[in-house]
């Protein structure tokens, strides 16, 4: 298994496992707007992806988008996506991906690297507290709708 920095020519695939991504959090299918989405952080470098490639098949990816720390005037990288097709889950690659962009935050001077996640996906809040991720309980996160 190896997990590689993605960039613009590898967006057919990536294209796919986006879309079955926001397909298991009940979006429905739309590989052309995948597509387009993804080209346009590629194009604006909005994010960075990393992908899992099983010999020559992307099996998995994740998407970290860049923030900041006005407090301690640092970087953040938000990890916002976490995907890995589901005859591959269960083997690691969630791990190795998440390891990762860990190490990519770190090099890149991040102060910490932040995610979210639905109540109801026990087994990803598994995964993020055995890699010490701390559960927040500090803060309220609110959002505002806007369509």
């Amino acid at each position: 298994m190896e997990v590689f920095l993605a960039n613009i020519n590898h967006i057919e695939s990536i294209s796919v496992l986006f879309d079955r991504y926001r397909i298991f959090y009940n979006q429905p299918s739309n590989l052309e707007a995948a597509k387009k989405f993804l080209k346009e952080r590629f194009q604006n470098n909005d994010s960075v992806i990393f992908a899992a490639n099983d010999n020559g098949e992307l099996v998995g990816f994740t998407q970290l988008y860049p923030s900041f720390s006005s407090v301690s005037m640092k970087r953040i990288w938000i990890l916002n996506d976490l995907y890995v097709e589901e005859s591959y889950r269960r083997k690691g690659i969630a791990k190795l991906l998440m390891s990762v962009a860990e190490k990519y935050a770190q090099e890149s001077g991040a102060i910490r690297v932040i995610l979210a996640t639905q109540i109801s996906n026990i087994t990803a809040q598994k995964l993020y507290e055995a890699r010490d991720y701390i559960k927040n309980e500090e803060f309220y996160h609110y959002a505002l709708p806007l369509q």
